[in-house]
């Protein structure tokens, strides 16, 4: 790993190098069962899973996170173990993802960790949860406009819905009507190169609460999109 971090400019403890580490045997052992994610070579599973979570990492200003579809544990939990000062909680619809979760939290011995098997067009109407999160992060769920949707609920005025893309520089402007409705304002878009893949990270930060009447449910933020 540390040849990564130095092609991408990181540092990290040797504590963080091997906690890293245990976090890819727990994922390759629970991925024969659950098949959490194609890729699986260490040193792609390093790069395109690990690095390019933590790569995000300065975007993340605050105490709490919450992030959406987390599936694999990407990008929330490469951040808590890289700011260990992160209260992360973690929604996740299907059950065994979320048992694979459970494992890594314990495995890694992770403080102030959250998994939440449920939807977030669900949560998103529980106070407990709504507008309640300094940052919600979410990787490779759905398109721009409808993950605002899923996402920009969670977020306090004042706090980020940090969205992590492939080339998304399309998809965010087709976003723009979307992320105003919702009480959002597109701050910044950090384009960058992972492995000669185009990788997008857009920070959109939250000035106006959203309307309750967000997240539509029953689907309607896919099939019909803001």
């Amino acid at each position: 790993m540390k040849t990564l971090l130095e092609k991408y400019n990181l540092t990290l403890t040797e504590e963080k190098i091997e906690k890293f580490n245990k976090y890819y045997d727990i994922l390759i052992k629970y991925n024969q069962m659950f098949n959490i994610t194609a890729i699986t070579e260490r040193e792609e599973v390093y790069e395109k899973h690990f690095i390019d979570s933590i790569l995000g990492v300065d975007k993340i200003d605050g105490k709490t996170l919450i992030d959406i579809g987390s599936g694999g544990g990407f990008p929330a939990i490469p951040l808590k173990i890289e700011k260990e000062d992160l209260s992360v909680t973690l929604v996740e619809a299907t059950g065994k993802k979320c048992e694979f979760l459970k494992a890594v939290v314990k495995e890694l011995n992770l403080n102030n960790v959250t998994v939440i098997n449920g939807r977030a067009e669900d949560l998103a109407k529980d106070e407990k949860y709504r507008e309640n999160f300094d940052v919600c992060t979410a990787r490779a769920v759905a398109r721009m406009n409808t993950l605002s949707e899923y996402c920009m609920p969670f977020v306090k005025v004042g706090g980020y819905f940090v969205a992590f893309k492939g080339d998304g520089i399309e998809e965010t402007k087709e976003a723009e009507n979307a992320i105003k409705i919702l009480g959002g304002k597109i701050e910044e878009i950090k384009e960058y190169t992972l492995n000669d893949a185009k990788r997008t990270l857009i920070s959109v930060k939250k000035i106006k609460n959203t309307d309750k009447k967000y997240p539509r449910g029953n689907g309607k933020e896919r099939k019909n999109p803001l």
